[in-house]
């Protein structure tokens, strides 16, 4: 019997998902707050969350890391230099789900994720 897996496909295939979730990080990170579906906005709380908690180490093994899902220089630094300091005394929880309604068009859940103060 096999093993069930961790997280939402979002009805893409893992490069596209992976991509779907680097892009979604890198907007998050540069304006702080941004809407989407509530199963994007739920994925991306896991993903972000792993990436905060690894740029509070601030060296360059993290930074290194972090280079692989997150390629715009600008963010890098603001997660290192702004972002870690923020959270430093926080054991996680650096980000926020809040449900805003659902959408005209097709009806889905639509949120806002944004980086707690």
């Amino acid at each position: 019997m096999g093993r069930a897996k961790v997280g939402r496909q979002l009805g893409r295939d893992s490069a596209q998902r992976k991509s779907l979730l680097r892009n979604l990080a890198n907007d998050l990170f540069k304006y702080e707050e941004i809407k989407t579906t509530e199963a994007k906005a739920k994925e991306l709380k896991r993903f972000a969350e792993k990436i905060i908690t690894r740029a509070k180490k601030g060296d360059a093994l993290a930074r290194r890391i972090i280079k692989k899902d997150i390629t715009n220089k600008e963010i890098v630094k603001k997660l290192i230099d702004v972002l870690a300091v923020r959270y430093a005394q926080r054991s996680g929880g650096y980000t926020r789900i809040l449900k805003l309604g659902f959408r005209a068009g097709d009806g889905a859940q639509v949120c806002m994720i944004q980086l707690t103060e």
